[in-house]
């Protein structure tokens, strides 16, 4: 079987935008699009309803929305809604989220929290209006989503790197987001976590920050600016790396003082490839093609794909697509 390739966008485009790409990259012959659900960015739900209204095939969800900001019942409503506007095509996923703290939100036992968000979410999916005695979110009897649905379950897509949360994954879940993993080493230990939890079924994607140009050192340099934000939450979360203080320390100190360009130029050439896909057509399809052979089933390239959203999406369609649909 060939592996599944999707788009990662971020939400903050133009409706326009949105619909140019969508149809740019079903044409192109991706499998999937995916929005992000990021603090200070439009809602998911915006641009996923333009991409629906405009295509006919390729699958389409939030990568991820979280229960602490979003409860389960808005979720389920939010999902249901863009099933209906594309015909089926939706997907779920969730996960325990980032940066909670800078709103004053703690999440108490996260792990609970999200294992119960997948059961209110399926219940509401297929009708069921039964009382569920959930300790984090419970729900009444009556209580359903008034309108008629497109399909009585969607899949569920889980955001997580920890064993505990690839356990949880492996009992509830469709498909788990390693979101900004470019590592075939995370790929492997992820995956065998999942196989040894009973999850042979359940799918593994691997995305990150995307920058292609032919120009190799252009497309590193971009990416480099784009990935340092993600760098201090997703190495954190990567069992197979350390990240030394003598990088990290100055890196959150760029970033504090609000240049992401200076931050950028901190991460080393080792650690660009392991949290993103950054270089040439033939260097990013050969990176993503180690993570194919490292257990992934799907390959999400995310935002801002390269050096302009449209050049960078038409060369990941033309030149990167077919090698790692062609990949084992």
């Amino acid at each position: 079987m060939s592996t599944s390739v999707s788009l990662g966008f971020q939400t903050d485009k133009t409706a326009a935008d949105y619909a140019r790409l969508a149809v740019k990259a079903e044409l192109l012959g991706f499998d999937g699009v995916s929005v992000f659900h990021d603090f200070g960015f439009q809602p998911s739900l915006f641009p996923l309803l333009e991409m629906a209204r405009v295509t006919d095939r390729v699958r389409l969800g939030a990568a991820c929305l979280n229960p602490f900001l979003v409860h389960p019942l808005e979720i389920a409503g939010q999902a249901a809604a863009l099933d209906l506007a594309s015909g089926g095509r939706a997907y779920v996923g969730l996960t325990r989220g980032a940066w909670l703290d800078r709103v004053g939100v703690r999440p108490a036992r996260p792990l609970r929290a999200l294992e119960e968000s997948v059961e209110v979410i399926r219940r509401l999916l297929r009708g069921d209006d039964s009382p569920y005695p959930g300790e984090v979110f419970p729900l009444s009897a009556g209580t359903a989503l008034q309108y008629p649905r497109a399909r009585d379950g969607l899949d569920v897509l889980l955001g997580t790197w920890g064993p505990r949360g690839l356990a949880l994954a492996a009992r509830v879940a469709d498909e788990v987001k390693l979101g900004g993993c470019a590592n075939p080493d995370m790929v492997r230990y992820a995956r065998g976590e999942l196989d040894a939890a009973g999850g042979t079924a359940v799918g593994l994607v691997a995305g990150a920050v995307t920058v292609v140009h032919e120009i190799g050192a252009l497309a590193r340099a971009r990416a480099r600016t784009e990935v340092a934000m993600y760098l201090d939450v997703v190495a954190a979360l990567d069992v197979t790396v350390e990240v030394p203080d003598a990088v990290l320390v100055p890196l959150r100190a760029a970033l504090a003082a609000g240049d992401a360009e200076a931050a950028g130029r901190l991460v080393p050439d080792d650690l660009l490839d392991r949290y993103a896909f950054a270089g040439t057509p033939e260097e990013i399809a050969a990176r993503a093609s180690t993570l194919v052979e490292a257990g992934a089933s799907r390959i999400e390239f995310g935002t801002p794909h390269g050096l302009s959203d449209d050049d960078g999406v038409e060369l990941l369609g033309k030149r990167v697509l077919p090698a790692v649909k062609e990949a084992k």
